[in-house]
């Protein structure tokens, strides 16, 4: 594909209008992100990476920018790739179950592995000359290399967690720099998942004083009895050395801001200097706050910490501001998770981090989305599983009162951990960059360092894990010491023969961690009565009776595993991947959603889910994974009996056909069927199927499924209220077929045309359906038109904002369908929903 130059010009134009924007009101430190306008080559290619400059290097560069289109970040190179079905002779691989290999590429989503490389041109201000300048990458899938005007400059063997660059010595200040980026999704087996590939995190300029400055996460704050706050400031200092010099002062100043922005608590401090110390990390005096809001889950309150650095002069050489909240946590085996002295049960679910049809690419809304529906059906926690998320997530679960178990890695070893970096070095560096990243954090409660360790016997020093646990956990305390670390087990036996004892490394750590095996939490209890027990998984399979049979006084809690479907891990073609969450990828909740609600929940529930086919013996990982298949369909065929469930947290339930009653039931105190109601032989007639829930004689809920009649129109409604113009925030669109009572057609399958007009462009279209061989998108990242068919009367549109405010259009048609419409503006206002019909 030829780029065409004038097209260039202008994005270069417009990045220099914006840094110029930026410089004009420099501060003392500047942040800039540079998500618009990379050049994208699928595919390994020589010359990407070379200077312009150089007449040698024109036509090598000139043959690599032929197959590049534009993108912009964050970006998942391998969404847009076809899917590759398996060859006949591709089998199960039964001697390795714990990486549930079903065929070749089943775990990572049936997309090829590859290379992707990335290039932006960057005009650097001459302003900035003399400043520090750092690159700064949120992190790259799986692994990547960095080069400045064709020098390797940075590289990073794990790409779950970001690194920064200095670049001010490599920058040609006022003319044109070329950065170039190699990112490689390296074999097949180096994950037992869908990761995703390339630039799938922001990309950032952050620029500051040369001589005196706040390093990469610099800031730990500490909060002791609810009203006091401590902060430790690493501080690098570069001052010169005047003649005579050696000792003197060098002020810091902190303010405390409240979730208004008013300043509650202000002090500033003479640090002593001395032109020896270089690097050095500083106790700042601690600060008292009376009467200080508490951070909870029911209300996160957030204060912020503004830390200024001065150099000897008295001048601002830099400043930084962090989020904390005021909490305690306490673990114990009486007790569980006490957060600020009260219990709390962790009620979550423990997913890879990908966002449906989005892949990868971590956009801050579609988090958002995924949060706030998991917390209406009352989740209060998420398990990181397996690896560290996006620092947006921890933002939002702080910013909405979610608990995390925050965890690094999936198994101990070289082909898990990226596969080009030797495992026993690795986590000495990334141990560092996670917790100093993390742990201002008040949603994390719990560190985890890995995931189903003791498949190995031969892991370093041949003790199943033990020592390098002791050596990890060592490590880690180093940076934060106000939380406990934990392993997740599975299985958690000693002897492969035996599964009476928990294996030793089990036992050594802090918190037991046991994936599915909550069955052997009494036992354990008994026998380390010390021991604090969580469920890092919960399958959904045995969804009920693994939370209601633990001792919910005394556990942590739970984490369902894969409670929202995701790809990759497939459990075999044409499924791309886990299809077992009780949500889709579009986050539209399936039945049994409302089942975990009632658990999670004290909102008086009840809501009725047909069965429709039952579980069978699937095996995953040593668990029976074959849910049964749910629905809401209430058109069947005349005479049809039927077998379903009313999931409820009150007494009783009655259900009604066309206002005659089948009779009550009683919700049964037994673990194994408590907030799940069984009824058999339920005659099917059109109409209404009504289930009515009591407490104490009292209607507290109802549900009702209703006989719907034929397709008639499209109905679009945006699941968000406000649309930002910063060039990357999404605004949803679910599509719905109704009848012409305006209800959800279930049975229909159509195919959307989908076009958008505006300052905004199409992303992504989900429709949860795991077994579609549809792309979530066209072959390229930003569209003005798209196709999708629906699945189960159910769509969902990713509009992505661009950079300037003003309207837009969007329009859905499908065949004799009235198109549905809606139109908005985006500059933080209200989209209104029209329906042409």
């Amino acid at each position: 594909m030829k780029i065409n130059k004038n097209f260039w010009l202008m994005l270069l134009m417009a990045g220099w209008a914006m840094m110029s924007s930026t410089a004009a009101q420099a501060s003392v430190r500047d942040t800039i992100d540079i998500n618009w306008g990379w050049q994208f080559h699928r595919g390994d290619i020589k010359g990407i990476s070379l200077p312009s400059g150089n007449i040698q290097n024109h036509s090598l560069l000139d043959e690599a920018m032929q197959g590049c289109e534009v993108v912009n970040l964050p970006h998942d190179f391998q969404l847009y790739q076809p899917w590759v079905a398996p060859g006949a002779d591709e089998r199960a691989n039964s001697k390795d179950a714990a990486n549930n290999v079903k065929s070749r590429l089943s775990a990572r989503g049936f997309k090829e592995m590859g290379i992707g490389w990335y290039r932006y041109e960057l005009t650097p201000q001459k302003e900035w000359k003399g400043r520090r300048v750092m690159l700064d990458f949120g992190g790259m899938m799986l692994v990547g290399d960095v080069y400045v005007n064709g020098q390797h400059v940075a590289a990073t063997d794990y790409g779950y967690l970001g690194f920064d660059i200095d670049v001010s010595q490599l920058l040609r200040y006022g003319e044109k720099n070329e950065i170039a980026v190699r990112t490689d999704t390296r074999a097949a087996n180096n994950s037992r998942w869908y990761t995703g590939g390339g630039l799938f995190r922001d990309v950032r300029l952050i620029i500051t004083n040369d001589q005196l400055y706040f390093p990469r996460h610099p800031l730990y704050i500490t909060t002791r009895n609810n009203r006091e706050v401590n902060i430790r400031a690493e501080i690098v200092n570069r001052q010169k050395k005047q003649k005579g010099e050696n000792h003197g002062a060098m002020p810091i100043e902190v303010k405390i801001l409240d979730m208004t922005g008013r300043v509650v608590a202000q002090q500033k401090t003479d640090m002593p200097f001395n032109a020896k110390w270089r690097d050095r990390e500083y106790e700042l005096p601690a600060i008292t706050l009376e009467g200080a809001q508490l951070w909870s889950c029911d209300r996160p309150y957030l204060y912020t910490a503004e830390v200024t650095l001065y150099d000897k002069e008295g001048r601002v050489a830099d400043k930084t501001r962090e989020h904390f909240g005021m909490r305690t946590i306490e673990l114990s085996p009486q007790h569980g998770l006490l957060l600020n002295g009260k219990k709390v049960l962790l009620k979550g679910y423990a997913n890879h981090h990908t966002l449906g049809a989005l892949g990868a690419a971590a956009y801050p809304r579609a988090i958002e989305q995924q949060i706030l529906t998991m917390k209406r059906f009352g989740f209060n926690h998420i398990r990181t599983s397996h690896n560290p998320y996006s620092e947006d997530l921890l933002r939002q679960c702080d910013q909405y009162g979610i608990l995390v178990v925050d965890e690094l890695y999936d198994k101990w070893n070289s082909q898990f951990t990226g596969g080009r970096g030797d495992f026993l070095s690795l986590w000495q560096k990334n141990i560092p960059e996670w917790v100093k990243r993390d742990r201002n954090h008040p949603s994390v409660v719990l560190w985890s360092l890995g995931n189903e360790l003791q498949h190995r016997a031969d892991m370093p020093f041949n003790d199943w894990g033990v020592t390098l646990y002791r050596l990890m956990r060592q490590l880690l305390h180093r940076y934060d010491h106000t939380r406990l670390t934990t392993v997740a087990m599975h299985p958690r036996y000693r002897n492969i023969d035996t599964d009476s004892l928990p294996a030793d490394l089990a036992v050594a750590t802090e918190v037991n961690s046991y994936n599915y095996r909550y069955m052997y939490f009494p036992g354990d209890m008994k026998r380390y009565p010390e021991k604090i027990f969580y469920q890092s998984e919960a399958s959904t399979e045995a969804m009920g009776p693994n939370f209601f049979e633990m001792n919910l006084d005394k556990v942590m809690g739970l984490a369902y595993w894969g409670a929202v479907d995701y790809l990759g891990e497939s459990l075999g073609w044409p499924l791309k991947g886990w299809n077992k969450g009780v949500f889709d990828m579009t986050m539209l909740p399936k039945p049994d959603a409302y089942f975990v609600k009632s658990m999670f929940s004290d909102e008086p529930l009840v809501h009725i889910a047909i069965i429709e086919k039952a579980g069978t013996d699937t095996q995953w990982n040593g668990i029976n994974v074959a849910t049964q298949r749910l629905s809401e369909n209430w058109n069947r065929n005349q005479g049809e009996q039927l077998s379903l469930y009313t999931y409820t947290n009150v007494d009783e339930v009655e259900l009604l056909l066309n206002g005659r009653s089948l009779g009550v039931k009683k919700n049964d105190a037994d673990p194994k069927l408590r907030n799940r109601i069984r009824w058999d032989a339920v005659p099917y007639e059109p109409g209404t199927l009504v289930a009515v829930a009591r407490k104490a004689g009292k209607v507290v809920a109802r549900h009702q499924l209703t006989t719907t009649g034929e397709a008639v129109a499209l109905k679009l409604k945006p699941e968000t209220t406000d649309w930002h113009t910063d060039g990357k925030d999404l605004m949803m669109v679910r599509v719905t077929a109704v009848d012409r009572k305006g209800r959800r057609v279930l049975s229909a399958h159509d195919l959307l045309h989908i076009e958008v007009k505006g300052e905004a462009d199409i992303v992504a279209v989900g429709n949860g359906d795991m077994a579609s061989s549809e792309l979530p998108v066209g072959d390229k990242q930003l569209a003005a038109h798209a196709s999708r068919s629906l699945y189960k009367g159910s769509a969902c549109i990713y509009l992505r904002a661009r950079r300037q405010a003003g309207k837009v259009e969007l329009k859905v048609k499908s065949g004799n369908l009235s198109a549905g419409s809606i139109g908005g503006k985006t500059k933080c206002v209200k989209m209104n929903e029209s329906l042409n019909q």
